[in-house]
């Protein structure tokens, strides 16, 4: 079933074997091309590695557009190292010496998988390769049908090869697969009739109806939690994250043990459930405050892009315009080269062409000066509108937050006075009734009482602080990424655009110089 080494000598996925891998594949003239020069990787979209005896699959990371690869019939003991191949929509491992499923997670536009004959005992860890549509597995170790079960959540898969594991040797395997995936047009190679189709789902309807009922519940869960987790995503964007409630309120109190023990008096209770309410509302003043600003920020950035491409749009086309005249233009001037009656009138044609390249050298150039000033004005415009709408930000952040402070401070007078009056009606045994054991430690005198809630009251004023410089140094973050960004696209742009007109310039110089050589050799 599975490949042995004992007498194979092991190989690695070296370049050479990749560089000997994409020559081979490829026609010819391009093969010698691919000797003088080297292959990017990057351009590669097929690569064959069979039967070259790898033992651990490696070194593929440059491999970034790969759309189909082959690594059948080798000694592979483990899928790895795939997870930059996320372009990949074909995959075969086929005769291998796997034995788990696994290292797929990231291959989410897998269409076709082969894992036919290998050692594998369990369908596993195929979650994400939603886009499924062809699947073999056959001569492994697959023992029980309910494996097939898992299959289900595939709901593209068409095609499946079971061929030659142990679960095909149970009487009811045909109806109990098909049952199961009715939606399956051919197993094991051959073609499912909707005979077969409608007997295994009228045998199997009551199992696969709970199986219905559970996947359904399973996908309510699934999509309520992708929502949450896209709008924290969104919260976390905007900076104000858990500030939509009571999360930071109840973080300052979580530990706070002394004021857990003074709300054992009602009018404690009543004071810390009013200052609950002020502070959080506070924080969702902040909080709806801060998505109003991220709609700015966005809609800011969204603006200044566009204006980039309108720009670049109208600059592209003068440029694409300017060439096709030149170009013309240029196709006379060689014609009349070639056509020339005698070499000194060859000679001065090939020299108005050649001040004519350097014209449209001078053209192309002033029009990407032109292009690169509008663009640094854009991006200083852009600068400084993100500058303003951070201030903004910034400074209503500083206050609200300050508010919160305030909240806290005026809790802790207001705590401090209560806390000291209880202790003194306790001195006098006032209080009227017996207290818990946590409380009379607390009430001890008043030094311990104010020393154990200025602890507390500056742990809870750090905490505000904290969240404070969160928001703060996200926002300075996002600011600097934001507009860096801006200028280091228009720093490669502008550099690719001055090498596009600098190789075009040569190719023309190349033409004519060509030209300057064969009338020669005539």
């Amino acid at each position: 079933m599975s490949q042995s080494y004992n007498s194979i000598e092991p190989n690695v996925i070296d370049d050479e074997m990749l560089q000997k891998a994409i020559e081979e594949q490829h026609p010819e003239d391009i093969r010698k091309l691919a000797k003088m020069e080297g292959v990017d990787f990057k351009d590669v979209t097929e690569l064959q590695l069979s039967f070259r005896n790898i033992l651990q699959i490696g070194n593929l990371w440059q491999f970034e557009n790969l759309t189909k690869l082959q690594l059948d019939n080798n000694i592979i003991e483990k899928i790895e190292a795939l997870e930059s191949l996320v372009h990949l929509v074909w995959l075969d491992l086929s005769f291998n010496n796997i034995e788990v499923i696994e290292g797929l997670d990231t291959l989410v536009k897998l269409q076709d998988l082969s894992l036919y004959n290998n050692r594998i005992s369990k369908i596993e860890q195929m979650d994400t390769l939603q886009e499924l549509q062809i699947f073999s597995i056959g001569k492994n170790n697959l023992t029980t049908l309910e494996d097939v079960i898992y299959l289900r959540r595939f709901k593209k898969l068409r095609t499946l090869n079971l061929a030659g594991n142990p679960l095909c040797n149970e009487e009811q395997y045909l109806l109990f697969v098909v049952g199961h995936l009715p939606e399956l047009v051919y197993l094991d190679f051959k073609l499912v009739s909707d005979t077969t189709r409608e007997g295994a789902v009228s045998k199997y309807r009551d199992s696969t109806e709970l199986l219905e009922q559970e996947e359904a519940q399973a996908l309510a869960q699934l999509e309520e939690k992708q929502a949450k987790q896209k709008e924290m995503e969104y919260h976390q964007a905007a900076f104000v994250e858990y500030l939509n409630g009571s999360f930071l309120f109840d973080r300052m109190f979580a530990e706070d043990m002394e004021a857990a023990t003074l709300a054992h008096f009602p009018e404690v209770d009543e004071l810390l459930q009013e200052y609950r309410k002020e502070f959080v509302s506070a924080c969702e003043n902040l909080f709806n405050f801060g998505l109003k600003e991220y709609e700015k920020r966005e809609a800011e950035v969204s603006e200044f892009y566009q204006s980039l491409d309108e720009v670049l749009t109208a600059s592209q086309q003068e440029g694409r315009k300017i060439i096709l005249d030149f170009e013309n233009e240029n196709k006379k001037s060689l014609d009349e080269i070639l056509a020339a009656g005698s070499y000194d009138i060859a000679d001065s044609k090939r020299a108005e062409c050649r001040e004519d390249i350097c014209q449209l050298s001078e053209v192309l150039m002033t029009l990407e000066i032109e292009v690169a000033d509008q663009m640094e004005e854009l991006i200083k415009q852009f600068k400084g509108n993100i500058a303003v709408i951070v201030s903004t930000f910034i400074e209503n952040v500083k206050e609200l937050m300050t508010q919160c402070r305030d909240l806290e401070n005026r809790y802790h007078e207001k705590l401090l006075e209560m806390s000291i009056l209880v202790l003194e009606k306790s001195a006098r045994n006032e209080l009227g009734e017996d207290l818990p054991a946590d409380v009379q430690k607390l009430l001890v005198d008043k030094n311990t009482i104010v020393n154990a809630l200025n602890v507390s009251h500056s742990i809870r004023l750090r905490m505000i602080d904290m969240r404070e410089s969160d928001i703060l140094i996200s926002t300075y973050h996002w600011q600097a990424s934001v507009t860096e960004k801006a200028s280091q696209n228009e720093i490669e742009r502008n550099r690719e655009r001055v090498k596009e007109i600098v190789q075009y310039v040569d190719r023309l110089q190349e033409e004519l110089d060509n030209i300057e050589i064969l009338d020669m050799m005539e």
